[in-house]
């Protein structure tokens, strides 16, 4: 894949975000640069703004993992919301942040810790909480 989608994000998210990886060791997780890479590159718009097929934070997402032919249905979160019901994934985790800012039908290829690369494809946006109104969560 030679180019990346287009990724938009919240300003809420992006400050966010930002916060929480500058409180991060350098070295604090796999694709910490990739996650930065995609906020500097990312198309910042306040949240009322946010299109409804994007993926944002608490985002309810079902992806395919194209390597695996998986598909799943996690929602996005920030590390302090993860639990063990299985029905979320963190920002920190590698697929977490490619799913960040893309749009339903976009793919993306990701690195894998340990090398090798992920290509993940929105299938759709089951929950976003811009299209629920819900601008500050």
């Amino acid at each position: 894949m030679s180019t990346r989608p287009n990724v938009v994000i919240s300003s809420l998210d992006a400050d966010r975000l930002e916060s929480l990886l500058d409180s991060l060791p350098e070295q604090a997780f796999p694709g910490k640069a990739e996650l930065e890479d995609e906020l500097a590159r990312a198309d910042i718009v306040d949240p009322k703004d946010v299109p409804e097929t994007v993926v944002s934070m608490n985002s309810t997402v079902r992806f395919r993992v194209e390597s695996s032919s998986e598909e799943f249905n996690l929602t996005l979160v920030y590390p302090k919301d993860m639990d063990s019901s299985g029905e979320k994934i963190s920002i920190l985790a590698p697929v977490g942040s490619a799913l960040l800012g893309l749009s339903r039908g976009d793919q993306i290829e990701w690195p894998k810790p340990g090398g090798g690369l992920l290509r993940v494809r929105i299938e759709e946006i089951i929950y976003q909480p811009e299209r629920a109104g819900e601008y500050h969560r």
